[in-house]
């Protein structure tokens, strides 16, 4: 049984959740099935298919209503010229939100980092009004940890808010949100959550983006590995009810939920929205 406390964080948390959707051909038609448009959707950057169409389902998706929020992938751009050109087409679109992770490419041209390309935009005069920054609770597996902390630390001067990656153990999340605010970051953080997808999609996805110990984390967890592997895969439902004391403490300022669709977005929604509901019985 919830106390109310909780079934009031996972709520707020639930009311406050956006999608981030992968840029593929039936990606608009599923957002326009499934999602209402007070839900804010973001569009990642996928090194095999460039920015071009990150961009373009990013437009799309505005032109029907949506708030949109594009990754741009720092080492997918080649320097100050293209994203000055960046910047003008997202703002003729009315674009106010982006994402700016450092990316899984190589580099292509003069940001070898997120926080390069985030200067750049400072110096561009700041166009976005609000700008995140990824957040590492696990160990990244490129990036060495005290990097992972320093560089949130350089970037927080450049951005709104921080998107915490995958992980799948409550006591690295509470630890993580606790350090960000002794160390006096105080940006506020949408906590990373994948939404209901199979088994290997999860593990094959979470290998890649940096969740390395959330692997050993589930082998050792059998029950966890068992309802990853149901029916409906995991819907991340036990896994907030156990952040929730952590996220609802009065510092831990975590406003919301980025949930990593995977391109399920009907069984997203439906599974939020149920959720919701249950909450609220």
């Amino acid at each position: 049984m919830r106390n109310k406390s909780t079934a009031a964080t996972l709520t707020r948390l639930l009311e406050n959740a956006r999608y981030e959707v992968l840029p593929t051909a039936t990606t608009e038609d599923k957002v326009l099935a499934h999602v209402p448009r007070e839900r804010t959707i973001t569009v990642t950057a996928s090194p095999s298919k460039g920015l071009e169409s990150t961009f373009d389902l990013t437009e799309r998706l505005a032109g029907h209503g949506y708030t949109v929020v594009p990754h741009i992938a720092a080492r997918m751009v080649s320097g100050r010229s293209e994203l000055e050109e960046i910047v003008e087409r997202l703002r003729g679109k009315g674009i106010t939100s982006v994402f700016v992770p450092g990316g899984d490419a190589e580099a292509v041209g003069d940001y070898p980092d997120a926080l390069a390309l985030l200067e750049d935009l400072k110096a561009l005069g700041s166009p976005f009004s609000h700008v995140g920054i990824t957040g590492y609770p696990e160990s990244h597996p490129t990036i060495h940890d005290d990097l992972t902390v320093q560089s949130m630390w350089d970037k927080r001067r450049h951005a709104t808010h921080i998107v915490s990656n995958l992980t799948f153990d409550p006591a690295v999340v509470r630890d993580w949100v606790r350090r960000l605010r002794a160390r006096g970051v105080a940006m506020p953080v949408l906590l990373g959550i994948p939404g209901p997808v199979e088994r290997t999609k999860l593990l094959g996805m979470a290998t890649k983006i940096g969740v390395g110990e959330s692997t050993k984390f589930l082998a050792k967890n059998k029950g966890l590995f068992a309802r990853l592997a149901a029916p409906g895969g995991f819907t991340g439902e036990s896994f907030l009810e156990k952040c929730a004391p952590a996220l609802g403490e009065e510092n831990a300022l975590v406003e919301g939920l980025h949930v990593f669709t995977f391109n399920q977005i009907g069984e997203t929604e439906a599974w939020r929205t149920d959720m919701i509901e249950r909450l609220r019985d």
